[in-house]
């Protein structure tokens, strides 16, 4: 399991007596690239909370960058999701997460965000409050305020759940650019219903049923 970046085999999950993921294993490497697609309710994000230690699952082997724990498995994942995950804080503070990073890593990783530009035309800079779950900003600068804070955890593993599902295809296609800053040299698990935002260094399952069907071409 050691050469896995994410190890799953043979996991199963249910809400109460509701079977919603059963007997799926995946793999993937270090610096793998991988995409789920499938319809909604087939677990997707429930299969992304197992892999962010967020879930633990009721069968099977869950191993996430070496740490089977979901405590420890949580300081190895970042995850950008579809909804608005914004904190009613600064957007440094949104990014940073009360942890002690530098005003120059968090600069760093706004550059990278495409966050700089806006964020020098604001009164306040980074300091400025986004509001509650985040209502003074953009979904477009709602996302890449999340994948400014991935991008400072620095983790080895990234998550995606359908990070441009919710906005236009101008910002869509900005926020996807930002990614690719993101994913690169890391291992990311991405779940959506749209494979045509899954570029080619994906290798692409479909998911059906609470397990994985088949691989995509």
């Amino acid at each position: 399991m050691v050469q896995y970046a994410v190890y799953l085999e043979n996991i199963c999950f249910s809400y109460e007596k509701h079977v919603v993921i059963k007997n799926l294993s995946l793999r993937a490497k270090p610096g793998e690239h991988i995409g789920i697609v499938g319809d909604s309710g087939c677990g997707k994000s429930t299969l992304l909370k197992i892999l962010a230690g967020l879930y633990t699952p009721d069968h099977g082997t869950a191993v996430i960058a070496g740490e089977h724990l979901p405590e420890n498995i949580r300081k190895q994942v970042a995850l950008v999701m579809q909804n608005n995950s914004l904190f009613p804080l600064s957007i440094r503070d949104n990014i940073t997460c009360g942890h002690d990073i530098s005003d120059e890593t968090v600069w760093a990783a706004c550059q990278n965000a495409s966050l700089a530009n806006w964020i020098e035309k604001l009164p306040n800079g980074l300091d400025t409050k986004v509001g509650e779950r985040g209502n003074q900003v953009s979904g477009g600068q709602a996302q890449r305020i999340q994948i400014a804070r991935a991008l400072c955890k620095d983790a080895p593993v990234i998550l995606l759940d359908e990070p441009v599902s919710a906005l236009d295809q101008d910002t869509g296609q900005s926020v996807l650019a930002a990614l690719c800053k993101l994913t690169e040299g890391r291992t990311v698990i991405h779940v959506t219903h749209h494979q045509e935002t899954l570029d080619d260094s994906y290798t692409i399952y479909r998911m059906e049923g609470g397990t994985m069907a088949h691989g995509c071409t």
